[in-house]
């Protein structure tokens, strides 16, 4: 099948599985599937997402939410499974690192484990932070990375490094249906205000008049895909052929300094905010773009929304969101 064909073919109705779906990826992810008439079972502990993100579905008969820490066993018969659960911030993975380790690898056991007793495909939203501080400029899914196993960005880092392993471990040793996405940097509606996100971080202290944190010099880049296109992206890979598996690189080639995109929010918010420059975190990587060449061969997916217009949406988001 063509990835054009992919991409046009209707999926029957299906009951899926999100987990981590109150997320800001997951929250997106499951309107859709929604909306394009699957049963669509969300299960999350909130530890960083926000329930406000899904309250609006809970009357949607197709719509099921469960609390539920997938580093214990689920026991829920489905279709598909969406493995999103992990924390995906700084702020977040580094507040509990054992933890954030156990949601990558024994969440993973148990999703995968789910999968194989269904027989369901199930897809990991695995990360760009795989590439670790990058030697190789764009990253591509050969590249097998640079990363730091013991600093303090390694729970997330080798936690979903460890994720991937299980799941091509699984592919080949039980013939379990996998797809393996690494997300680049992805913004939009329903981020939280205190991710610690560079996107939603200047849009909130510029919205505030509140001087933008930059870490480090401001050279360092970014590439930043709209949430619209990324949960294209992966809707189109769980749907793929059996044998695409990946990885494949989702995320937005277009490559952008953290500078740069500072003075995009503060032109579009209108603000006189200073830049308040701050010591690199880190381990922290210095370049980050996506090589999406196998995206747009075996998906026929590539981001569509400039930067600037999905920066204006995200704006708007935060200005109701904080009412200012």
């Amino acid at each position: 099948m063509s990835p054009d064909a992919v991409a046009r073919h209707p999926v029957p109705p299906k009951r899926i599985l999100v987990t981590g779906g109150s997320g800001f990826i997951g929250s997106h992810l499951s309107r859709r599937l929604l909306a394009e008439g699957h049963d669509v079972l969300v299960v999350d502990n909130f530890y960083s997402s926000s329930r406000h993100n899904v309250v609006d579905l809970l009357d949607e008969p197709r719509f099921e939410l469960m609390r539920h820490d997938v580093t214990f066993p689920l026991y829920v018969e489905v279709d598909q499974i969406f493995h999103l659960a992990c924390p995906a911030s700084p702020v977040f993975y580094q507040r509990d690192p054992v933890q954030t380790t156990k949601t990558c690898v024994h969440g993973s056991i148990n999703m995968l484990g789910l999968a194989k007793r269904l027989g369901a495909p199930i897809l990991l939203a695995s990360t760009s932070e795989v590439y670790g501080d990058p030697v190789s400029h764009p990253q591509s899914e050969s590249y097998w990375g640079n990363v730091n196993p013991i600093g303090i960005r390694s729970c997330y880092d080798e936690g979903k490094r460890c994720a991937e392993t299980l799941f091509f471990d699984y592919f080949r040793q039980h013939a379990l249906p996998i797809k393996v996405a690494r997300i680049f940097n992805t913004y939009g509606p329903n981020m939280l205000p205190n991710d610690g996100r560079v996107v939603s971080s200047f849009i909130v202290q510029a919205l505030r008049g509140e001087p933008l944190t930059v870490f480090g010099d401001g050279t360092q880049t970014r590439s930043f895909c709209y949430i619209d296109d990324m949960v294209d992206g992966l809707i189109r890979l769980m749907n793929s052929p059996a044998e695409v598996t990946g990885p494949v690189n989702l995320g937005n080639p277009a490559e952008f300094s953290v500078l740069e995109l500072a003075e995009q929010v503060r032109a579009l918010v209108g603000t006189g905010s200073q830049v308040d420059y701050r010591p690199l975190p880190s381990d922290d990587p210095v370049r980050r773009r996506p090589d999406i060449e196998r995206a747009r061969q075996l998906l026929g997916w590539e981001p569509v929304t400039p930067l600037d217009d999905g920066l204006k949406r995200t704006v708007e988001y935060f200005r109701q969101a904080l009412a200012v």
